[in-house]
Protein backbone atom coordinates (compact mmCIF):
# COMPACT_ATOMS: atom_id res chain seq x y z
CA UNK A 1 0.00 0.00 0.00
CA UNK A 2 1.55 3.20 -1.34
CA UNK A 3 -0.67 5.95 0.38
CA UNK A 4 -2.96 6.34 3.65
CA UNK A 5 -5.44 4.22 4.14
CA UNK A 6 -8.84 6.93 4.35
CA UNK A 7 -10.65 4.87 6.23
CA UNK A 8 -10.01 3.91 9.44
CA UNK A 9 -8.12 6.13 12.09
CA UNK A 10 -6.34 4.68 15.07
CA UNK A 11 -7.11 6.31 18.78
CA UNK A 12 -4.66 6.10 21.84
CA UNK A 13 -5.59 6.73 25.27
CA UNK A 14 -2.60 7.00 27.45
CA UNK A 15 -1.90 7.84 31.16
CA UNK A 16 1.86 8.02 32.33
CA UNK A 17 2.80 5.44 30.50
CA UNK A 18 5.55 6.93 28.39
CA UNK A 19 7.90 4.40 27.39
CA UNK A 20 4.77 2.01 26.79
CA UNK A 21 3.35 4.26 24.86
CA UNK A 22 6.58 5.93 22.26
CA UNK A 23 6.55 2.07 21.64
CA UNK A 24 3.15 1.34 20.52
CA UNK A 25 3.45 4.51 18.67
CA UNK A 26 6.45 3.20 16.52
CA UNK A 27 4.09 0.07 15.67
CA UNK A 28 1.33 2.23 15.04
CA UNK A 29 3.47 4.65 12.31
CA UNK A 30 5.00 2.16 10.45
CA UNK A 31 2.07 0.68 9.37
CA UNK A 32 1.68 0.14 5.52
CA UNK A 33 -1.84 1.53 6.19
CA UNK A 34 -0.65 5.07 7.61
CA UNK A 35 -3.46 5.62 9.43
CA UNK A 36 -4.10 9.14 11.28
CA UNK A 37 -3.09 8.70 14.98
CA UNK A 38 -5.20 10.53 17.94
CA UNK A 39 -3.07 10.35 21.65
CA UNK A 40 -5.66 11.40 24.13
CA UNK A 41 -3.95 11.85 27.09
CA UNK A 42 -5.47 11.76 30.16
CA UNK A 43 -3.83 14.52 32.33
CA UNK A 44 -0.34 12.26 32.54
CA UNK A 45 1.76 13.73 34.76
CA UNK A 46 5.15 12.91 33.10
CA UNK A 47 6.24 14.41 29.71
CA UNK A 48 3.98 12.57 27.45
CA UNK A 49 2.50 16.14 26.14
CA UNK A 50 6.36 17.45 25.92
CA UNK A 51 7.53 14.77 23.84
CA UNK A 52 5.37 13.07 21.45
CA UNK A 53 6.23 15.19 18.20
CA UNK A 54 5.05 13.68 14.86
CA UNK A 55 3.42 15.23 12.43
CA UNK A 56 1.18 12.61 11.37
CA UNK A 57 0.39 12.20 15.58
CA UNK A 58 -2.29 14.57 17.27
CA UNK A 59 -2.13 14.67 20.73
CA UNK A 60 -4.78 16.04 22.89
CA UNK A 61 -4.20 17.01 26.45
CA UNK A 62 -7.30 16.28 29.35
CA UNK A 63 -6.97 18.09 32.25
CA UNK A 64 -8.27 15.25 33.92
CA UNK A 65 -8.81 11.94 33.62
CA UNK A 66 -11.30 10.71 31.65
CA UNK A 67 -10.02 7.06 31.71
CA UNK A 68 -11.79 4.87 28.88
CA UNK A 69 -14.36 7.88 28.20
CA UNK A 70 -11.23 9.85 26.91
CA UNK A 71 -11.92 7.47 23.30
CA UNK A 72 -14.58 9.87 22.98
CA UNK A 73 -12.45 12.87 22.79
CA UNK A 74 -10.25 10.95 20.40
CA UNK A 75 -13.35 9.58 18.21
CA UNK A 76 -14.67 12.91 17.65
CA UNK A 77 -11.50 14.32 16.77
CA UNK A 78 -11.31 11.91 13.77
CA UNK A 79 -12.91 12.01 10.69
CA UNK A 80 -12.80 8.75 9.11
CA UNK A 81 -16.09 6.47 8.75
CA UNK A 82 -14.34 4.02 11.34
CA UNK A 83 -11.98 4.25 14.04
CA UNK A 84 -9.74 1.92 16.14
CA UNK A 85 -8.50 1.33 19.54
CA UNK A 86 -5.22 1.34 20.78
CA UNK A 87 -3.99 1.20 24.48
CA UNK A 88 -0.55 2.44 25.29
CA UNK A 89 0.63 -0.94 24.93
CA UNK A 90 -1.12 -2.14 22.14
CA UNK A 91 -0.82 -1.60 18.62
CA UNK A 92 -2.74 -3.65 15.43
CA UNK A 93 -0.65 -6.15 12.50
CA UNK A 94 -0.08 -4.68 9.37
CA UNK A 95 -2.82 -4.84 7.07
CA UNK A 96 -5.57 -5.29 9.58
CA UNK A 97 -7.01 -2.32 9.38
CA UNK A 98 -7.76 -2.00 5.85
CA UNK A 99 -8.89 -5.86 6.18
CA UNK A 100 -11.37 -4.56 8.52
CA UNK A 101 -12.36 -1.22 6.43
CA UNK A 102 -13.38 -3.77 3.87
CA UNK A 103 -15.54 -5.69 6.03
CA UNK A 104 -17.59 -2.77 7.56
CA UNK A 105 -17.78 -1.38 4.14
CA UNK A 106 -19.67 -5.23 2.91
CA UNK A 107 -21.74 -5.31 6.62
CA UNK A 108 -23.07 -2.02 6.95
CA UNK A 109 -24.99 -3.15 10.08
CA UNK A 110 -21.80 -4.10 11.94
CA UNK A 111 -21.13 -1.25 14.53
CA UNK A 112 -18.32 -2.92 15.91
CA UNK A 113 -15.73 -5.77 15.29
CA UNK A 114 -12.84 -7.42 18.12
CA UNK A 115 -10.30 -8.66 16.48
CA UNK A 116 -8.25 -11.68 17.48
CA UNK A 117 -5.26 -10.67 19.98
CA UNK A 118 -1.85 -11.84 20.29
CA UNK A 119 0.00 -11.10 23.76
CA UNK A 120 3.51 -10.72 23.93
CA UNK A 121 6.60 -11.09 22.33
CA UNK A 122 5.94 -15.07 21.88
CA UNK A 123 2.36 -13.87 20.42
CA UNK A 124 0.48 -16.27 22.44
CA UNK A 125 -3.19 -15.74 21.51
CA UNK A 126 -5.38 -14.72 24.27
CA UNK A 127 -7.89 -17.26 25.92
CA UNK A 128 -10.66 -14.63 25.52
CA UNK A 129 -10.28 -15.04 21.66
CA UNK A 130 -11.36 -19.17 21.94
CA UNK A 131 -14.24 -17.83 23.90
CA UNK A 132 -15.64 -15.06 21.29
CA UNK A 133 -14.84 -17.40 18.11
CA UNK A 134 -16.92 -20.07 20.22
CA UNK A 135 -19.84 -17.63 20.63
CA UNK A 136 -22.95 -19.34 22.17
CA UNK A 137 -24.85 -16.32 20.72
CA UNK A 138 -27.14 -16.82 18.06
CA UNK A 139 -25.37 -16.49 14.48
CA UNK A 140 -26.62 -13.55 12.59
CA UNK A 141 -25.97 -13.93 8.83
CA UNK A 142 -25.06 -10.28 8.31
CA UNK A 143 -21.97 -9.91 10.43
CA UNK A 144 -19.19 -11.33 9.19
CA UNK A 145 -17.92 -13.39 12.25
CA UNK A 146 -19.20 -14.79 14.97
CA UNK A 147 -21.89 -12.50 17.52
CA UNK A 148 -20.42 -11.40 20.72
CA UNK A 149 -21.52 -8.80 23.62
CA UNK A 150 -18.50 -7.95 25.24
CA UNK A 151 -15.00 -7.20 23.80
CA UNK A 152 -11.30 -5.65 24.51
CA UNK A 153 -11.24 -1.92 23.86
CA UNK A 154 -7.67 -2.63 22.64
CA UNK A 155 -8.79 -5.00 20.24
CA UNK A 156 -11.96 -3.30 18.81
CA UNK A 157 -12.70 -1.15 15.66
CA UNK A 158 -16.05 1.06 15.68
CA UNK A 159 -18.46 2.45 13.20
CA UNK A 160 -17.72 6.11 14.19
CA UNK A 161 -21.49 6.96 13.29
CA UNK A 162 -22.89 4.13 15.71
CA UNK A 163 -20.14 5.18 18.33
CA UNK A 164 -21.26 8.17 18.45
CA UNK A 165 -25.17 7.38 18.31
CA UNK A 166 -25.10 5.72 21.55
CA UNK A 167 -22.45 8.61 23.46
CA UNK A 168 -19.46 6.32 23.40
CA UNK A 169 -17.92 4.89 26.76
CA UNK A 170 -19.37 6.22 30.26
CA UNK A 171 -17.09 8.67 32.00
CA UNK A 172 -18.22 8.37 35.46
CA UNK A 173 -17.00 4.15 34.49
CA UNK A 174 -13.18 5.22 33.78
CA UNK A 175 -11.59 1.67 33.71
CA UNK A 176 -12.24 -2.20 34.45
CA UNK A 177 -14.89 -3.85 31.83
CA UNK A 178 -15.83 -0.49 30.53
CA UNK A 179 -16.50 -2.78 27.15
CA UNK A 180 -20.14 -3.69 29.02
CA UNK A 181 -21.76 -0.84 28.59
CA UNK A 182 -21.05 0.37 25.56
CA UNK A 183 -21.46 -3.38 24.17
CA UNK A 184 -25.26 -3.73 25.48
CA UNK A 185 -25.71 -0.14 24.09
CA UNK A 186 -24.50 -0.58 20.53
CA UNK A 187 -26.80 -4.16 20.60
CA UNK A 188 -29.93 -2.10 22.19
CA UNK A 189 -29.97 0.06 19.09
CA UNK A 190 -29.59 -1.94 16.61
CA UNK A 191 -25.69 -2.65 15.90
CA UNK A 192 -24.11 -5.72 15.43
CA UNK A 193 -20.63 -6.75 17.08
CA UNK A 194 -18.25 -9.66 15.46
CA UNK A 195 -15.53 -11.32 16.25
CA UNK A 196 -13.47 -11.02 13.47
CA UNK A 197 -10.37 -14.05 13.44
CA UNK A 198 -8.46 -12.82 10.60
CA UNK A 199 -8.08 -8.81 11.88
CA UNK A 200 -5.30 -8.90 14.38
CA UNK A 201 -4.53 -6.72 17.39
CA UNK A 202 -1.24 -7.12 19.69
CA UNK A 203 -0.86 -6.65 23.11
CA UNK A 204 2.19 -6.01 25.73
CA UNK A 205 0.58 -5.93 28.88
CA UNK A 206 2.33 -3.13 30.91
CA UNK A 207 3.85 -3.38 33.86
CA UNK A 208 3.14 -0.46 35.09
CA UNK A 209 -0.55 -0.71 36.28
CA UNK A 210 -1.91 -1.08 39.61
CA UNK A 211 -3.59 -4.44 39.26
CA UNK A 212 -5.75 -4.02 42.26
CA UNK A 213 -7.11 -0.44 41.85
CA UNK A 214 -8.33 -2.07 38.43
CA UNK A 215 -10.16 -5.01 40.04
CA UNK A 216 -11.74 -3.32 42.40
CA UNK A 217 -13.30 -1.03 39.70
CA UNK A 218 -14.02 -3.77 37.73
CA UNK A 219 -16.00 -5.22 40.56
CA UNK A 220 -17.78 -1.47 40.66
CA UNK A 221 -18.44 -0.97 37.26
CA UNK A 222 -19.83 -4.89 36.73
CA UNK A 223 -22.78 -3.78 39.36
CA UNK A 224 -22.75 -0.52 38.17
CA UNK A 225 -24.00 -1.93 34.68
CA UNK A 226 -26.44 -4.56 36.29
CA UNK A 227 -28.01 -1.73 37.53
CA UNK A 228 -28.35 0.64 34.66
CA UNK A 229 -28.93 -1.79 31.95
CA UNK A 230 -30.09 -5.21 33.29
CA UNK A 231 -33.60 -6.23 35.23
CA UNK A 232 -33.96 -5.99 39.02
CA UNK A 233 -34.07 -10.03 39.52
CA UNK A 234 -30.31 -10.11 37.29
CA UNK A 235 -29.30 -6.84 39.03
CA UNK A 236 -30.04 -7.85 42.99
CA UNK A 237 -28.16 -11.84 41.70
CA UNK A 238 -25.51 -10.20 40.57
CA UNK A 239 -25.22 -8.18 44.13
CA UNK A 240 -26.19 -10.96 45.96
CA UNK A 241 -22.69 -12.83 44.40
CA UNK A 242 -20.18 -10.01 45.38
CA UNK A 243 -21.70 -9.73 49.07
CA UNK A 244 -20.77 -13.63 48.93
CA UNK A 245 -17.17 -12.88 47.70
CA UNK A 246 -16.86 -10.09 50.40
CA UNK A 247 -15.38 -12.09 53.24
CA UNK A 248 -12.27 -13.59 51.66
CA UNK A 249 -11.95 -10.90 48.80
CA UNK A 250 -10.94 -7.14 50.16
CA UNK A 251 -10.97 -6.16 46.69
CA UNK A 252 -15.07 -7.19 46.06
CA UNK A 253 -15.36 -5.31 49.55
CA UNK A 254 -13.48 -1.94 47.85
CA UNK A 255 -15.55 -2.19 44.69
CA UNK A 256 -19.22 -3.08 46.41
CA UNK A 257 -18.58 -0.04 48.40
CA UNK A 258 -17.86 2.33 45.59
CA UNK A 259 -20.32 0.78 43.63
CA UNK A 260 -22.91 1.53 46.59
CA UNK A 261 -21.70 5.11 47.06
CA UNK A 262 -22.54 5.72 42.78
CA UNK A 263 -25.90 3.67 42.84
CA UNK A 264 -28.61 6.76 43.21
CA UNK A 265 -26.12 8.21 39.91
CA UNK A 266 -27.02 4.29 38.63
CA UNK A 267 -30.36 4.50 39.33
CA UNK A 268 -31.54 7.94 37.80
CA UNK A 269 -29.51 6.55 34.25
CA UNK A 270 -31.27 2.70 34.26
CA UNK A 271 -32.55 2.10 31.10
CA UNK A 272 -33.33 -1.71 30.90
CA UNK A 273 -32.06 -3.13 27.44
CA UNK A 274 -34.51 -4.32 25.20
CA UNK A 275 -35.62 -8.18 25.77
CA UNK A 276 -33.85 -9.65 23.06
CA UNK A 277 -30.50 -7.75 24.49
CA UNK A 278 -31.11 -9.47 27.85
CA UNK A 279 -32.30 -12.97 26.33
CA UNK A 280 -28.65 -12.91 25.19
CA UNK A 281 -26.81 -11.24 28.34
CA UNK A 282 -28.50 -14.07 29.74
CA UNK A 283 -27.42 -16.86 27.50
CA UNK A 284 -23.45 -15.29 28.10
CA UNK A 285 -23.95 -15.50 32.10
CA UNK A 286 -25.10 -18.83 31.93
CA UNK A 287 -21.48 -19.77 29.71
CA UNK A 288 -19.67 -18.25 32.21
CA UNK A 289 -21.42 -19.75 35.12
CA UNK A 290 -20.57 -23.26 33.56
CA UNK A 291 -17.18 -22.32 32.59
CA UNK A 292 -16.77 -21.62 36.44
CA UNK A 293 -17.96 -24.85 37.55
CA UNK A 294 -15.99 -26.82 35.08
CA UNK A 295 -12.78 -24.89 36.97
CA UNK A 296 -14.05 -25.18 40.38
CA UNK A 297 -10.83 -23.65 41.83
CA UNK A 298 -11.15 -20.33 40.16
CA UNK A 299 -12.28 -16.95 41.28
CA UNK A 300 -14.78 -14.78 38.93
CA UNK A 301 -15.47 -12.25 41.35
Amino acid sequence: MNGREPRVGVVVVTRNRLPDLLNALGHLRALPERPGIVVVDNASSDATVATVHHPDVEVISLNENLGAAGRNIGVQATETPYVAFSDDDSWWAPGSLSRAADLFDANPRLGLMVARILVGPREREDPICKEMAHSPLPEEPDLPGPPVLGFLACAAIVRRSAYLEVGGFEPRVLIGGEEDLLAADLASAGWGLAYVHDVVAHHHPSTIRDARAVRRLGVRNALWFAWLRRPVSTATRQTLRVLGAVPRNPDARAGLVKAVQGLPWALRKRRVVPPHVESRLRTLDRERGLRALSKPGSRTS
